[in-house]
């Protein structure tokens, strides 16, 4: 981590290296003295750092959660359109009434699934937004852009496939606690990695079946759109999940390291491998 903090920072073990040093003539040479007796390579961390809140926490939980089950009544009912569709090969043969109430049922879904979705975007990145604060008081060197960028990278077109997950890996790693030799961060990453590939899989899916959708003249290329309109929620409802499980172990993460220090316990007293406190 680079960067340093106000001397009166304190943390356990010695001095930092990256502290100030005084420059003093010796025989005619400038010898440098550190500022305490000791060094040590490991960076210093603001004295305290506010704690994740909870309650947004449990707001994106629970809009990922309504998203989710939007989902599933959009797979409950695609199924249902799907069987309609799959009774004839023209519009002429099928059952026109009751090809007529599953597609009217099918827009409804999709009407849930665009209210859920909005809610729920709004709340995630409130949340991201405050992520992104708490964790770059802790690791200002480990973030590029500035909180703003937390926001604005979703609307920007095809950057928004990309930049807001090197913004999530930059929180995670600054809510990860510093290896106590000074060496290199190691942690495991997946449940970023999960939950963006989940989320670019899904979007790009909706856009596919949407396509397909408006562009269906025939049942058997109504149908065809439907299936994958049925493969693009199931990949949501798992990306939806996966967001969840993101979201809880980051504010863990940021909450740990704001309570025990940006290295944590020492050995001695550190908690079981795994076991992070909420």
């Amino acid at each position: 981590m680079d960067g340093a903090f106000s001397s009166g920072v304190s943390c356990s073990g010695p001095v930092n290296l990256r502290g100030r040093f005084h420059l003093s003539p010796v025989g005619g040479l400038f010898a440098m003295s550190a500022p305490g007796p000791f060094l040590d390579t490991r960076p210093a961390l603001p004295a305290s750092s506010p704690l994740a809140s909870r309650g947004l926490l449990a707001a994106v939980v629970a809009g990922l959660g309504l998203a989710a089950l939007t989902d599933l009544f959009s797979v409950v009912v695609g199924i249902r359109l799907r069987n309609a569709a799959q009774e004839g090969s023209g519009f002429f043969t099928a059952d026109q009434q009751e090809l007529e109430d599953a597609a009217e049922l099918y827009e409804k879904a999709g009407m849930f699934q665009g209210t859920a979705y909005l809610a729920c975007a709004i709340v995630f990145l409130c949340w991201f937004f405050r992520m992104r604060r708490t964790t770059g008081l802790m690791a200002p060197d480990q973030f590029r852009r500035g909180p703003g960028w937390a926001v604005g990278t979703w609307f920007i077109p095809l950057a928004n496939l990309w930049m807001p997950y090197r913004i999530a890996m930059e929180m995670w790693m600054a809510a990860t606690f510093l290896p106590h030799d000074g060496g290199q961060r190691q942690t495991r990453t997946w449940p970023v990695n999960t939950w963006w590939a989940l989320f670019v899989l899904g979007t790009l899916l909706n856009r596919y079946a949407g396509t397909s959708y408006k562009n269906a003249e025939t049942l058997q290329g109504l149908e065809s759109a439907v299936r994958w309109y049925l493969i693009a929620d199931l990949t949501s409802i798992a990306a939806a999940a996966a967001a969840a499980h993101f979201a809880v172990r980051l504010t863990a993460l940021q909450r740990r390291k704001a309570v025990e220090g940006p290295y944590g316990h020492q050995a001695s007293d550190a908690a079981p491998a795994g076991r992070i406190p909420a």
